[in-house]
């Protein structure tokens, strides 16, 4: 299975999910980061406050730093390759860089997935 290592900009918390103002995009990445770890995915975290040495001591992130800046977290490795950056993933990106786990499939209609004689 994929590693998946997330350099997140300085926040207050580990998961940035705390405090009296919090970013909605947070709630949903926290949620998204426990049921792809509930599904197996190897997830491992990084915070600018409270683990510098991470940022420095691997060389993918410290040169991303040294050319766009601390202002451009998140960056997203999968098996050390940059895979995101300046956004969080979604879940079905997640689900993607994992290989092996499959995200709900919305349900669709007939109106909305046929086209003549082509159906999905």
């Amino acid at each position: 299975m994929k590693t998946i290592q997330i350099y997140d900009p300085a926040m207050c918390c580990s998961s940035g999910v705390c405090g009296v103002d919090i970013d909605e995009a947070l709630v949903t990445f926290s949620a998204d980061i426990a049921w792809a770890k509930e599904k197996g995915v190897q997830i491992e975290r990084f915070n600018l406050s409270s683990n510098p040495m991470a940022f420095a001591n691997n060389p993918a992130v410290s040169s991303y730093l040294e050319l766009s800046g601390a202002d451009a977290l998140p960056l997203i490795l999968v098996d050390g390759q940059v895979a995101l950056a300046g956004r969080y993933p979604t879940r079905p990106e997640l689900a993607k860089w994992a290989g092996n786990i499959q995200t709900p499939v919305k349900a669709t209609t007939a109106s909305n997935c046929c086209s003549g004689s082509k159906c999905c």
